[in-house]
């Protein structure tokens, strides 16, 4: 990168779910969960992502989590926290924060609800990168958020020293296309769809960010460690073999059916907090289906 900074991560890095029990975080199990994804292997992790239910966390929650996470993994792999907000003002104080704890990397959602304009998203990842002390990985979901980030919003936060990478979710191949070409140079590009890592891959992406990997991480770093390697077959085989896994964590909102995954595989409680909600029957019975097969369960 003409950045002159080394890449966050190379390869995966799990959107952690965060465990809860009687409405409350589960820290025994979000330990071992840390602990399960950095003995499989996975090169980085994601601390209170969209996956991670973050919007529905207390802000001593919030803190408390990214504070308890990055002492678990001390040190072993990048960590990233989610600090994006509707708020401005708040995604930089819990910046600031995540910045004074160690964590490598800030992951910014775009604001959700508000609507920003092109203007408005300039100036708010602006402000955020002015305030952080560690570099950014912009969060375009406009599935979620009703904001999309444009190439020419790309290219102008592109220059900020801070604004590293991108997790791209918004499905559109041909608009990430584009951004490789104009600004791939300057920004990594981290796929925020499993379904679509290794065509991100081919265009020049670092990876993905992912929900997948929750349950497989081993695979999914395979995945990406193959296609770095030069084994290109062998990267198609296992997105080929997986693809069916990958849609399945959609089958409702995320992250209800990653956390379902999660319980029918000993892993943790699949307790949501509302609006999230358990899986419905009519998917829980095919989803564990779809584990069998996977000979996750």
């Amino acid at each position: 990168m003409s950045k002159l900074q080394k890449s966050i991560f190379e390869g995966v890095a799990t959107a952690l779910i965060t465990p809860f029990v009687n409405g409350e975080v589960d820290y025994i199990r979000l330990g071992r969960l840390i602990d399960f994804q950095i003995g499989r292997g996975i090169d980085a992790l994601v601390i209170t992502g969209t996956t991670g239910e973050s919007s529905t966390l207390s802000d001593d929650e919030h803190r408390d989590i990214l504070k308890f996470a990055i002492e678990k993994a001390d040190g072993r792999v990048p960590m990233i926290a989610g600090t994006g907000s509707n708020d401005t003002r708040h995604a930089i104080d819990m910046s600031k924060y995540a910045c004074d704890l160690g964590y490598d990397a800030l992951l910014v959602v775009t604001p959700y609800y508000n609507k920003a304009t092109p203007a408005g998203l300039i100036k708010s990842y602006t402000a955020i990168a002015d305030a952080s002390t560690k570099p950014l990985i912009l969060y375009n979901v406009p599935t979620r958020t009703c904001c999309n980030i444009t190439l020419p919003v790309y290219c102008e936060l592109a220059k900020h020293e801070r604004i590293a990478a991108v997790k791209e979710a918004s499905g559109n191949v041909s608009a990430i296309a584009e951004l490789a070409a104009e600004c791939g140079d300057l920004l990594d590009i981290y796929s925020g769809n499993d379904d679509q890592t290794l065509p991100l891959l081919a265009l020049g992406g670092k990876g993905v960010i992912s929900v997948v990997s929750n349950i497989i991480p081993t695979e999914m770093t395979e995945l990406c460690r193959a296609w770095f390697a030069g084994d290109v077959k062998k990267s198609r085989e296992i997105q080929f073999k997986y693809l069916g896994l990958m849609k399945a964590m959609f089958w409702e909102v995320n992250p209800i059916p990653v956390k379902t995954a999660a319980e029918l595989m000993g892993l943790c409680s699949s307790e949501m907090r509302l609006p999230m909600c358990q899986m419905s029957h009519s998917n829980r019975e095919p989803l564990k289906q779809k584990l069998k097969e996977y000979r996750l369960i």
